[in-house]
């Protein structure tokens, strides 16, 4: 939910060309020739729509990242004298690196910018939640949400972005002012490194988000090519129903992926003076201590598996709170601005309240296991239709619970 916006305005603030000044034989050798991205790519370069790389070189003699191929991508999708061959390239292209599209709106931008220093993007959204239990009654939820991600351009590599949220009951008849600036932080943008300070987003990339998705205050950097390191410190000041804590917060993540079928990721993350609740007892430990690892395997350009699991080495006696693990299968990626693509997955979660955090699923939640299912369509662009559906256990009661989830969002 969190990730396409950003995506949408890359794409946008891409719009551009750039001259290529000198070029190889094979400018795309260093893509892997196993990649089906590569026959993709090459032929749009050899029709004109992709040039090369951000200072109009193709750079021969160094490796080409899947952030680089991103820009590229990005740049192919402002374009709109395309053939139909063509776009239907871009469109797969722009679905598989959809992620580094994300990450790396602030690099797109930076290629092309307006003259305005400060941009807003943002959307609004509808969420309807219903959560059922056997041991108590069922909870419905009716929520409307505007969100505002201001960015203020600083130099060529430094921004100030941050995140405002203000939310509405719409089973309420009252009107609240609750508009809370949930994250601001300054961010860096350089050659293979990253920096963040301030009240920065947190999302366990290694994991894709099982750990969690949220934000603390405090500073990461991010460095690496194929395989990047994530290295965050700082405080976590949370209340959330497993977990409250205003304690000391580190981590250290691992993700390879080196632009073929196969993905890898390690991580650990301490967080201290934690107090872990559950359904019958209260868990007082000095540190939630969770290890993780993952893999992921691209079986084609639009199926794709990822499998994690995460341990806690602190905490409750029982066995099965103190770990997680999912197994998802995934079909396709919606992208908010393309009207008619649409994704859906299919996934078995264990998610034992002590190994994860706030985890970044629609469905299934912390302290339940089961099937988690969704699936996503763009009726028209920027208009994200989402749904989700949990049927399983609460783990600790051993009683069945569920979750249908429905959303509709509008990007700007």
């Amino acid at each position: 939910m969190r990730k396409s916006m950003v995506c949408a305005m890359s794409v946008i603030m891409a719009a551009g060309t750039f001259q290529v000044a000198a070029a190889a034989a094979n400018p795309f050798s260093d893509v892997p020739q196993d990649h089906w991205a590569y026959d993709a790519v090459a032929q749009l370069a050899k029709d004109g729509v992709i040039d090369g790389y951000g200072d109009g070189r193709y750079q021969g003699e160094r490796n080409i990242t899947r952030y680089e191929m991103a820009q590229m991508v990005a740049k192919a999708m402002a374009k709109t004298n395309v053939s139909s061959t063509d776009k239907s390239m871009i469109d797969k292209l722009s679905a598989e690196f959809a992620d580094e599209l994300n990450n790396l709106g602030v690099r797109v931008a930076k290629l092309e910018r307006n003259a305005d220093q400060v941009k807003f993007t943002g959307e609004a959204r509808y969420t309807y939640n219903s959560v059922r239990h056997t041991y108590k009654d069922r909870a419905n939820s009716n929520n409307f949400l505007l969100r505002l991600e201001p960015t203020a351009e600083v130099n060529d590599h430094w921004q100030v972005k941050a995140r405002i949220d203000s939310t509405v009951d719409m089973k309420s008849s009252e009107t609240t002012e609750n508009a809370k600036l949930k994250r601001i932080w300054a961010q860096g943008n350089y050659s293979n490194f990253t920096v963040k300070l301030g009240k920065i987003p947190c999302f366990s990339q290694p994991s894709q988000g099982m750990i969690m998705d949220t934000e603390l205050s405090g500073g990461q950097v991010t460095f690496g090519n194929v395989l990047k390191t994530t290295l965050t410190a700082g405080r976590y000041n949370q209340d959330q129903p497993n977990l409250k804590t205003t304690g000391n917060y580190r981590s250290a993540e691992l993700l390879y992926d080196a632009g073929g079928r196969f993905t890898a990721g390690a991580a650990y993350y301490y967080i201290g003076n934690s107090s872990l609740y559950h359904y019958f007892t209260t868990v007082n430990a000095d540190a939630a201590k969770i290890w993780q690892a993952g893999m992921g395997w691209r079986f084609s350009p639009i199926v794709s598996a990822y499998a994690n699991y995460s341990r806690d080495t602190e905490g409750h006696t029982i066995a099965e709170l103190r770990r997680a693990w999912s197994v998802e299968l995934d079909y396709k990626k919606a992208v908010p601005s393309q009207k008619g693509s649409f994704g859906a997955f299919a996934a078995y979660r264990s998610l034992g309240d002590i190994a994860v955090v706030t985890p970044t699923y629609d469905g299934i939640t912390f302290g339940q296991k089961g099937w988690d299912m969704g699936m996503q369509y763009v009726p028209m662009e920027n208009i994200l239709l989402k749904a989700a559906y949990f049927h399983g256990k609460d783990i600790e009661r051993d009683t069945t619970a569920s979750t249908l989830f429905g959303r509709i969002e509008y990007f700007f």
